[in-house]
């Protein structure tokens, strides 16, 4: 089959170029809408009228974005000429654009992926504006833009002077990176990011300003009059040159501090601040020679050897076989801290080295990927600068289960006499309540005792007796070797539904049990998601109890195109499981899951709920109850943050009916049904 293609302008669509087309050819055309209420839709409904001429019509949406939709149109005649009806319908600006040559199915696949469209606006990481940074440290900015047809070419500026950078392009987004050496004319310097491409007629942008904390270059005196003679009141003015933060100046009489007045300050250079502080004396012959010092004070010229930020606790607890990573933090100036890890006096490798370790450093953060018991002990942590150093002492506690080395066998004792068995245990941690004694069909109540002294459990039995002969059973549980168990995710429905809002950041979770630890996978659409190598997506993994892990995919700068349903997939060597996760726009919250009675009085109710769904908001909650035979009710809320409300003040044997619902800052949900019921005590 032939085709043919045709260019005409047509307004209204009345004006369908009537007898162009021939008999069993396929008409191709590109319908372009240009009022965005009207779109390409009706240009579809406009062709259909011609359903009655032509044996087919086929209208495939191309392309939209902001007031333009673009549709292809294939009309195929049949029979001989047409006459083309008027159409009374909205008039719209159409416009036939010709396909010069034939193309095939594919390649009017590539026709509709090769049409332009903006990228997204570019974001800024790696810098929060107001962060303070030292002049002389090394600051890096990347901007990422993603999307557009072609992808963006981005482009930096410090205070409109383009700047070079570091591009890197994946396949759906580009990113342009910058390392800066901060100094003064870095402060309050914009930086801007420019993303642009063919189809933007003006480059989208983001910026940033920086923060430079810079130390006064010279601090200059002048006196008032020049010439000092004896008798006179001279002023001594001490002017420091631009800093941030502003110079902290003070003057000095032969090494002891004298009181200054006046002091002043002004705008300076690079956005920082100009100090002055002066003084008045009245001169005297006895004063010649007399040296008077001004001095000026800057956080930024303040040096100091590293200091370490005491951690929560010297202690640091992991499990044998699991990982563990210990972090610390040492504030200095400079801050060009260079940390080292020992253990007995053994230096531990860093993260660099060549060689895999087991246990290796990775600056002031000491990694273990798999704990051994032989692991435990004090680690040295040393941070230095240029200024001297500080030193740490961390002590590393590697948990491990119980295992039963030895018990006591056959024990004889004659009638009447006491008899004691041991049970000698390992394990990490281990106390006397870790281990214990039982036997079947016999009270452990009435004649036995048991005691605990490094790491052996006795079993004390008095006044044996015939009926004592048996065998009793050691067992011991620290509960640290958790049972091994297939992932299996947890479904309660708010764990399965997370909400933002557009341009805020997103929280899906995922909360799975097993053991050993399971690995987590984020998917949409069947496809894994690029978490924690690109600005979009990052995981938080945390361990919320022995067998229970939970991990937070967090989407940044929520997007329309990001509100749907997402893939958990939790997974370890016994096996998997999958959830699904919705991510949806903030709203409403849902009623509660359920409402119970948790205690009665002659004249109070105590009422605690599960909660549903908050909406992506914080939820707070109202209770509502009336008596039985009344229809009237009376509401009270709750307690921020609190799932439980006891009402006072209620009537004496009388039954009352319960509910509750949520509300937030969207709506409120409805309430459960007036299922609940509780009857007040008599007095």
């Amino acid at each position: 089959m032939s085709s043919n293609f045709y260019e005409r302008d047509v307004q209204p669509f009345a004006d369908l170029p009537c007898g162009v087309f021939a008999n069993n050819v396929e008409n191709y055309f590109i319908v372009k809408a240009i009022r965005l209420q009207y779109l390409a839709m009706d240009a579809i409904d406009l062709f259909r009228n011609y359903e009655g001429r032509y044996a087919s019509s086929n209208i495939e949406h191309l392309y939209a974005f902001h007031y333009v939709r673009l549709a292809r149109v294939t009309l195929r005649t049949q029979g001989k000429s047409a006459q083309c009806a008027g159409h009374s319908g909205h008039s719209l600006n159409i416009v036939f654009i010709p396909l010069n040559i034939s193309r095939t199915p594919k390649e009017n696949r590539q026709k509709k992926n090769s049409l332009k469209h903006p990228p997204s606006p570019p974001i800024i990481s790696g810098y929060m504006e107001g962060q303070i940074i030292p002049a002389g440290s090394v600051q890096k900015l990347l901007c990422v833009s993603s999307g557009g047809n072609p992808l963006a070419t981005l482009t930096w500026y410090k205070n409109d002077k383009r700047i070079n950078s570091v591009i890197r392009t994946a396949d759906k987004s580009v990113s342009a990176e910058i390392t800066i050496l901060a100094n003064v004319t870095d402060n309050q310097a914009q930086y801007r990011c420019e993303a642009a491409n063919s189809a933007t007629e003006i480059p989208l942008f983001e910026s940033t300003t920086l923060s430079v904390h810079f130390a006064p270059e010279t601090v200059k005196i002048r006196i008032e009059p020049e010439e000092l003679k004896p008798g006179i009141e001279a002023t001594i003015i001490c002017d420091s040159s631009s800093s941030n933060p502003p110079a902290k100046l003070s003057w000095w009489k032969d090494g002891i501090p004298i009181q200054g007045i006046n002091n002043t300050s002004k705008p300076g250079l690079w956005g920082g601040t100009v100090s002055t502080l002066e003084f008045k004396v009245n001169i005297t012959q006895e004063m010649n020679g007399i040296v008077y010092t001004c001095q000026s004070a800057n956080e930024a010229l303040q040096r100091n050897r590293p200091k370490f930020v005491p951690p929560p606790s010297s202690t640091a607890v992991g499990v044998e076989n699991e990982s563990l990573m210990v972090a610390l933090q040492a504030n200095a100036n400079p801050i060009s801290i260079i940390y080292t890890w020992s253990k007995d006096g053994q230096s531990i490798a860093d993260g660099n080295n060549e060689l895999e370790h087991r246990i290796f450093s990775d600056g002031p953060k000491l990694n273990f990927t798999k704990l051994h018991r032989n692991d435990a002990g004090v680690y040295v942590c040393e941070a230095r600068n240029s200024q001297g150093s500080a030193s740490i002492n961390v002590t590393v506690v590697v948990e491990y289960g119980t295992n039963i080395k030895s018990v006591s066998e056959n024990v004889i004792v004659n009638p009447g006499e006491d008899a004691m068995l041991s049970c000698t245990v390992e394990g990490k941690p281990l106390n006397e309540e870790h281990v214990k004694w039982e036997r079947l069909g016999y009270d452990m109540t009435i004649k036995t005792s048991s005691t605990f002294a490094n790491g052996t459990s006795y079993l004390h039995i008095k006044d044996s007796q015939r009926e004592d002969v048996g065998n009793f059973r050691c067992i011991a549980d620290n509960r640290v070797a958790n049972p091994t168990i297939a992932p299996e995710i947890d479904k309660s429905p708010t764990l399965l539904r997370a909400a933002s809002g557009t341009g805020e950041r997103g929280r899906l979770p995922c909360r799975a049990q097993a053991s050993p630890r399971p690995k987590f996978v984020w998917r949409q659409e069947g496809k894994d998601l690029p978490v924690n190598r690109t600005y979009k997506y990052e995981v938080e993994e945390k361990k919320v109890d022995s067998l229970t892990y939970e991990s937070i995919l967090i989407i940044e700068k929520v997007a329309p195109a990001d509100y749907g349903a997402y893939e958990c997939l939790a997974k370890n060597e016994l096996g998997h499981a999958v959830e699904t996760v919705r991510l949806d726009i903030t709203s409403q919250p849902d009623s509660p899951l359920s409402l119970n009675i948790l205690n009665v009085t002659h004249d109070s109710v105590t009422v605690a709920w599960t909660p549903g769904f908050d909406g992506g908001l914080k939820a707070s909650y109202r209770v509502r109850y009336r008596e039985a035979n009344r229809e009237q009710y009376k509401y009270i809320d709750s307690l921020p943050n609190s799932h439980k409300l006891t009402i006072t003040g209620l009537k004496m044997n009388t039954l009352y009916l319960f509910s509750v619902m949520a509300y937030n800052d969207l709506g409120e949900s409805k309430y459960l049904p007036d299922l609940q019921k509780a009857h007040t005590k008599d007095f």
